[in-house]
């Protein structure tokens, strides 16, 4: 009978720190289970485009590719006008000494060259081919800086990028 008696307040307290909200040792509500942490978000600095591309050349080599997609599609929104209004001005790409200047024609080839690279590295040849398609077709006087001291054309790799991803895709 003493078994009885002890279940009865036990359970009594139970149902009464449900009702009313109370907590009871060992027991914890639906409203205090713990959450899951927010996914890391894309700290797009100044948003110039030289932080963008430097920050989408970063999660490339980290292997973020849902933020070198956010850098790069930030990049293109932000600076595509006025590097197409660079491409337009430029008979053919510009030399070195004068190459830095044509700073959003530069950032938004190299952000594309860079997206080709992230979906090429996740298997979505398609998406990659398109990426360096818009590269050689609308910014093919862009030049990117290689921190060794001299600018290339990422246009011209991104031409190789898509022969070898047809070929391989036959």
């Amino acid at each position: 009978m003493s078994g009885s008696v002890m279940k009865t307040p036990h359970l009594s307290l139970i149902l009464l720190s449900i009702v009313s909200g109370f907590a009871v040792p060992g027991h914890v509500h639906a409203q205090e289970a713990p959450q899951a942490a927010a996914a890391p978000q894309p700290n797009f600095g100044d948003q110039s485009s030289q932080t963008l591309t430097t920050k989408a050349w970063e999660a490339l080599t980290s292997k973020n590719y849902a933020f070198v997609d956010a850098y790069t599609a930030r990049c293109i929104e932000l600076y595509s006008a006025q590097a197409k209004e660079m491409q337009g001005s430029l008979p053919g790409r510009a030399p070195a000494d004068t190459a830095s200047s044509y700073w959003a024609l530069n950032d938004v080839g190299t952000c594309l060259y860079i997206r080709g690279q992230a979906f090429e590295a996740q298997g979505k040849t398609k998406e990659a081919i398109e990426a360096y398609r818009r590269l050689v077709s609308e910014f093919s006087y862009a030049q990117t800086w290689d921190t060794k001291g001299w600018f290339w054309p990422p246009a011209d790799a991104a031409k190789q990028r898509i022969q070898v991803l047809e070929f391989e895709t036959l």
